[in-house]
C-alpha cells in the first residue's frame, strides 16, 4: 500500500466521478411518470428508454475495460463523464423520442468505463488485501448517487421542471470531468511503462480475460445478485409503489431512500466478509440471491396495498443486492494478471447489466400485455403478474452460478488450492 495522501486524494477524486456517473443512471427512475407525459410512451416505450441506456453500458463494457487497459482511468473517466453530460443535455431540450433514445445510448455509453475506473484506482493505489473493502466502500460511497436521486433531482424535477433538472445534470458531468482531469491518476511505475495489453489485439485480449473460469464465475456472481433491485431502483419502483400501493411520490421516494441506506450499511460488511472469506465468496452470493427472492415472492404473495413498514423491510431487504454484486468484481481482480485487469472487469460488469435489462423488458412487456391497449396506469395484480416474471433471469443466475463455481473449484483444485466444504469444517468443530 502507497503512504501518504496522495491515494486518497485519487480514491475520493474516483469516488466523486462515480458517484456522478451513479445520478446519472438513476435519474429516470424518478422521472418514469414525466418522461411517459412528454414523450407520449407506455410501460413498453418507458422500459425501452432504460433498456437501451442498459444495453449500451453492457456493450461498452469489454471495450471499455480494454481502453482503460490501454490509456488508464483519468481517459476514459474524464471522455465518460463528458459524454454523459451531452447526453443529459440532449434529453433536457428534446421532446422527439429517437433523439431521447439517442440521449440514452450516451449515458450508457459514457457511464460504462467509470467504476471499473475506480475498482482500477483502488487495485493500483492500495495493498490486495484492502481492495476488496475499498471497492465495497466505492460503492458504497459512489452508490449515495441513489439518495441524490431519490431526494435533489426528485426534488428540483418536480419544482423546476423537466428541461431545468437535466441541464442541471449536463452541468454535473462537465464538473466530474473536471474532477477526473485534475485528480485522476495512476502510481509513477504503471504510468510510464506501457502494458503488455496495449500491443495485444483486442478479441486476443478480450478471450484471454475471460477464459479464467473464476471471470466466469464474477461474471455470473454480477449477474444474480442485482437485477431486481436495479429494475425496481431506476425504473419501475415509484409507479408501483404509486400506482400499485396507492402511495404519494413523496413516499416512493423515502422508500428509495430506505434502499440506498440499506445499500450502504451492507457495503462494508460485504467488503470484510470478502476480505476475510475468500474461498466463501460464492455462499455469500447465493445466501443473498436466495434472501432477495424470498423478499420479492413475499411482497407478491399479497393482493392489497401493504403497511409502509412492509415495504420499507422490502426495500430494505432487496437493497442488499447491489453490494453483494461486487463481490464478482473481486473474482476478477484475484483471477486475472494486472494488465487484463481492465477488460475482465469490464467482461464481469456485463453480467449484472445483463440481467437488469432482461428484467426491465420482462416487467414491461408482462404490463403492457396484462392491461388494456394505451393503457399509461397500471393495477396492483398487474404489477404482481409483472414482476413474478423476474424468476426467469433468477433461475439462470443461479444455475451459473453454480456451474461456474464447480468449474472454478475444479480449476483451484488443479492448482493445489483446496476449497473445503462447509459441512466438513463443521463437523470437526
Amino acid at each position: 500500500m502507497r503512504s501518504g495522501r496522495l491515494p486518497w486524494i485519487v480514491f475520493a477524486s474516483g469516488v466523486c466521478v462515480y458517484f456522478a456517473a451513479v445520478v446519472h443512471r438513476t435519474a429516470l427512475g424518478v422521472a418514469g411518470v414525466q418522461a411517459g407525459e412528454r414523450f407520449g410512451i407506455g410501460a413498453t416505450g418507458l422500459a425501452l428508454f432504460l433498456v437501451v441506456q442498459l444495453g449500451a453500458y453492457a456493450l461498452m463494457q469489454v471495450p471499455s475495460g480494454h481502453l482503460l487497459d490501454r490509456w488508464g482511468p483519468k481517459a476514459v473517466m474524464v471522455a465518460g463523464s463528458l459524454i454523459m453530460a451531452s447526453g443529459q443535455l440532449l434529453l433536457a431540450v428534446t421532446d422527439h423520442v429517437a433523439l431521447a433514445l439517442f440521449a440514452r445510448v450516451l449515458i450508457g455509453a459514457g457511464d460504462a468505463p467509470i467504476f471499473i475506473a475506480a475498482t482500477r484506482l483502488v487495485a493500483a493505489w492500495f495493498s490486495a488485501r484492502t481492495v476488496p473493502v475499498l471497492v465495497q466502500v466505492t460503492g458504497l460511497l459512489g452508490g449515495a448517487g441513489q439518495l441524490a436521486t431519490a431526494v435533489p433531482v426528485a426534488l428540483v424535477l418536480h419544482s423546476q421542471g423537466w428541461t431545468f433538472a437535466f441541464t442541471t445534470l449536463a452541468g454535473l458531468g462537465v464538473v466530474a470531468a473536471l474532477i477526473a482531469m485534475f485528480g485522476v491518476r495512476m502510481p509513477p511505475p504503471i504510468s510510464l511503462e506501457p502494458m503488455e495489453a496495449e500491443r495485444e489485439r483486442f478479441w486476443r485480449s478480450v478471450r484471454a480475460s475471460t477464459l479464467a473460469p473464476g471471470t466466469r464465475l464474477g461474471f455470473w456472481s454480477h449477474f444474480i445478485a442485482p437485477f431486481g433491485t436495479n429494475a425496481f431502483v431506476m425504473l419501475w419502483g415509484v409507479p408501483f409503489i404509486v400506482m400499485g400501493q396507492g402511495r404519494t411520490v413523496g413516499e416512493a421516494s423515502t422508500l428509495l431512500v430506505v434502499l440506498a441506506i440499506s445499500a450502504m450499511v451492507a457495503a462494508p460488511l460485504t467488503g470484510l466478509l470478502t476480505s476475510r472469506h475468500p474461498l466463501r465468496r460464492s455462499w455469500i452470493v447465493l445466501g443473498s440471491a436466495c434472501t432477495s427472492a424470498i423478499a420479492w415472492a413475499t411482497l407478491l404473495s399479497f393482493d392489497t396495498p401493504r403497511p409502509m413498514w412492509q415495504l420499507a423491510v422490502f426495500c430494505a431487504v432487496i437493497g442488499v443486492g447491489g453490494p453483494l454484486s461486487l463481490i464478482g468484481i473481486d473474482y476478477a481482480r484475484t483471477f486475472s494478471p494486472a494488465e487484463r485487469l481492465g477488460t475482465a472487469t469490464g467482461f464481469v460488469n456485463i453480467g449484472g447489466f445483463f440481467s437488469t435489462i432482461m428484467a426491465v423488458l420482462l416487467i414491461g412487456a408482462v404490463l403492457q400485455l396484462a392491461s388494456p391497449r394505451g393503457a399509461t396506469t397500471y393495477t396492483l395484480d398487474q404489477f404482481r403478474l409483472a414482476f413474478a416474471s423476474l424468476a426467469l433471469p433468477w433461475l439462470i443466475g443461479l444455475a451459473g452460478v453454480l456451474w461456474s463455481r464447480r468449474r472454478t473449484r475444479a480449476h483451484m483444485a488443479s492448482n493445489l488450492i483446496e476449497v473445503r466444504r462447509v459441512r466438513d469444517i463443521l463437523r470437526e468443530r
